[in-house]
């Protein structure tokens, strides 16, 4: 374990093995940070009243500020948690925030993820595996992130957006409802464009169920008249895999509407 001697820990931080500290950090409050997780200069982690638990072998850039209480105006000091995994990169000026008591009462991420400078995760947020998120990109309170997903930089996602797995959201969007899985999507408003389809490949999927999966996503955005007609054809035309199963799950259980620009209406306007 390395602290450097301008850094202020409280006295309520617990560090594992290999930790290293670096120049002019602030830790505060009920901190637990995993071995192996290196924080660079001036990062402040922790807060008076919010509880922060960070995995193993995270890198955490200079400028970060980790586990600061929600920009929320009902927060009114609750313990609430920001509970990071293992081997996340978390570069300069990237916020994290802890969750309101709105929720389950903790925001989360995932393993292995990339945040690029000055991005932000919001309050109540969940975030999967494998996600990069590039520069000046924003999640505001509840959104959930699924696992694989690549967020290109300055895009901006609204309270309680859901994007699923394996999709793309281009640089510069404005996102405000769903995102489907294995879907490449982008524009203010974020619309889903196409399959993800290098994506995919890239991932291990087979050429057989990306075009299946292809088939599918083609038939929600731009063949059909109503989503139950979708799921009627996607039933008729599509092999049934379990991916097919969890796109059609994930249109059924949106809440906010599926971002589409045609075809099948959304379910917040049936």
């Amino acid at each position: 374990m390395k602290i450097h001697p301008s850094s202020v820990l409280s006295s309520d931080v617990v560090l594992d093995d290999d930790v290293e500290i670096g120049p002019y950090c602030n830790i505060q409050g009920q901190v637990k940070i995993g071995r192996g997780t290196f924080v660079e200069g001036h990062v402040t982690i922790g807060s008076r009243h919010g509880i922060v638990e960070i995995g193993k072998n995270n890198h955490i850039a200079p400028g970060a500020v980790i586990g600061g209480p929600p920009q929320d105006i009902g927060y009114k000091a609750e313990p609430t948690k920001l509970i990071i995994g293992d081997n996340n990169v978390i570069r300069e000026f990237s916020t994290l925030n802890i969750a309101t008591s709105k929720g389950d009462g903790a925001t989360v991420v995932g393993n292995n993820c990339y945040f690029m400078a000055y991005s932000h995760v919001g309050h109540d947020c969940k975030i999967g595996n494998n996600v990069i998120v590039a520069n000046n990109s924003h999640f505001g309170g509840h959104c959930y992130v699924e696992d694989n997903v690549v967020i290109g930089g300055v895009c901006a996602f609204n309270q309680f957006s859901r994007i699923g797995k394996n999709s793309f959201v281009a640089g510069g969007s404005t996102v405000n409802k769903d995102i489907l899985p294995f879907s490449r999507a982008g524009g203010n408003w974020a619309l889903v464009r196409a399959t993800n389809k290098v994506g995919l490949l890239r991932k291990g999927f087979s050429k057989e169920e990306v075009s299946n999966i292809h088939k599918a996503i083609r038939i929600v955005i731009m063949g059909s008249a109503t989503l139950d007609e979708a799921y009627e054809r996607i039933e008729k035309e599509c092999s049934p895999s379990e991916n097919i199963s969890y796109l059609v799950n994930f249109i059924k259980t949106s809440k906010r509407g599926i971002a589409i620009s045609r075809g099948a209406s959304s379910p917040s306007e049936e």
